[in-house]
């Protein structure tokens, strides 16, 4: 098989873009209007404005906290990213503390479209693999950054944080979730090293059903354990193959 014949084969198996062609010394003319295409897309769930009350609304439960970041625009939450890890005045005297096991946020992050498509129904998921822990109310956050659930969790008195938030896109896909969970999470001290993540979220990368269920697991080790981060390492098995045990081997 030829290097150019071995490249198409895998197009078919990747949406990266490989095996795009050439005309003369540069793209065809459909690629690079494709491209384009894609940068626009990123643009936009980048920039497009966040519909909180229209996530909340999906998500169905009325005890849901809408709040909002220092990021008083789009502007101040790209070119100063401290604000979107901070809660405005306002949105912070709306948090009573309790005693809670977790907490979960749902922020839009560098891409409204990402929770637009998939955050309530990626939390419905995930609210329903936690039937025995003692959850917060949800929180959904404009303008929000992964650690601003760090001064949400220490506000409402809750051991975890759970946050989905909208990534960064790329350019073959602008729908991506992350979910972060921190133990004990301190505004101010906790470090990234301190979280757990699970990326790419979509219909087309880690199926949200999949995601639901390997957080369940390490939220389960982590109340075992009583950390996360670095030293908290994933290891549950996938859906297929609980469906299958035959396939874990032994």
């Amino acid at each position: 098989m030829s290097g150019r014949d071995e490249w198409n084969a895998l197009a078919a198996f990747t949406p990266a873009r490989v095996a795009l062609g050439r005309t003369g010394n540069g793209l065809p003319t459909s690629r690079v209007l494709e491209f384009q295409l894609a940068h626009a897309r990123a643009r936009d769930a980048v920039l497009a404005k966040f519909d909180a009350h229209s996530v909340s609304d999906a998500l169905g439960r009325p005890d849901t906290l809408l709040l909002n970041t220092r990021a008083t625009d789009r502007n101040a939450y790209l070119m100063n990213p401290d604000a979107g890890r901070r809660l405005s005045a306002a949105s912070r005297i709306n948090l009573t503390h309790g005693s809670y096991d977790a907490v979960l946020i749902i922020a839009d992050g560098l891409s409204s479209t990402a929770i637009h498509a998939h955050g309530a129904a990626l939390a419905r998921l995930i609210l329903g693999s936690l039937p025995n822990l003692k959850i917060a109310p949800v929180c959904v956050v404009s303008g929000g950054r992964v650690a601003v659930g760090d001064e949400i969790a220490q506000a409402l008195g809750a051991e975890l944080s759970i946050v989905l938030i909208g990534e960064r896109p790329g350019l073959s896909f602008a729908d991506s979730v992350g979910i972060y969970l921190t133990f004990a999470p301190q505004h101010g001290i906790t470090r990234d090293a301190d979280r757990n993540c699970i990326s790419n979220v979509r219909p087309g990368g880690l199926a949200l059903e999949e995601a639901a269920h390997r957080l369940a697991w390490l939220v389960a080790e982590s109340r075992r354990l009583r950390l996360t981060g670095v030293d908290l390492k994933e290891d549950a098995p996938d859906l297929r193959q609980l469906a299958h045990p035959d396939r874990l081997g032994g």
